[in-house]
């Protein structure tokens, strides 16, 4: 009888694995890095009886907070997704998914820039600066999920039964596809408009969002 793919990676040196321990450590990253997210929602220093104003001046921190809370809901999910169609764990693939986990948490910091540049000058050179850094971050991570769909196609052992055909593929599609839009709206942001990129990273997540299942042929395919 052949060996199964556990044993054979047995003698390999590393292990595959079910995929209970990675969801579990990704769920807690994820869960953090949003709780994160909020820490940046404080009361603005304000004079006695003027609090509205500096509620309302520091409206690039709800902004901030709301990109990228959607942002992480969606990864968790699309995360979620992934994962109910994986069998089994490989070291490349704990690589690739530590690489998701990375810049999730990392975008706290990129949030935290781009509310700061904001309320100083809608229009100015630090808020265009601020949107590159958070198009970088949020491609970055992108990047992140099309190593992973790269790396099950190589290894389409590592699926479960319930994949379908076209699944793996059409997520490498909508990764480089939140690359290049990530980058377009980057530059946008940087040489037109800080909002212009705004509006492109407000859009994304929902795109993310309807397609966390795969794309509609995809979807189709299951019912």
């Amino acid at each position: 009888m052949g060996d199964s793919p556990l044993q054979g990676s047995e003698r390999d040196g590393f292990a595959q694995t079910d995929t209970s321990r990675v969801e579990a450590f990704s769920d807690a990253v994820m869960a953090i890095a949003i709780t994160i997210l909020a820490l940046e929602m404080r009361t603005p220093e304000h004079a006695s009886g003027h609090l509205l104003s500096g509620l309302l001046h520091q409206w690039p921190v709800y902004l901030g907070y709301l990109i990228s809370f959607a942002y992480i809901g969606v990864i968790w999910l699309n995360h979620h997704q992934a994962f109910t169609r994986i069998r089994t764990v490989d070291r490349g693939l704990h690589a690739a998914n530590l690489a998701l986990l990375l810049t999730t948490a990392a975008l706290a910091f990129p949030t935290a820039v781009i509310s700061e540049a904001l309320q100083e000058d809608l229009v100015g050179s630090d808020a265009r600066t601020a949107v590159a850094l958070y198009a970088l971050i949020a491609a970055a991570m992108c990047a992140s999920w099309l190593w992973i769909y790269v790396h099950l196609a190589g290894k389409p052992a590592l699926l479960s039964p319930r994949a379908e055909p076209r699944y793996v593929r059409q997520g490498q599609a909508r990764s480089a596809a939140g690359i290049l839009a990530y980058a377009v709206g980057g530059a946008l942001g940087w040489f037109l408009h800080p909002v212009i990129a705004l509006a492109v990273f407000l859009c994304l997540p929902v795109f993310y969002f309807v397609t966390s299942e795969g794309l509609p042929q995809v979807r189709r395919q299951r019912s």
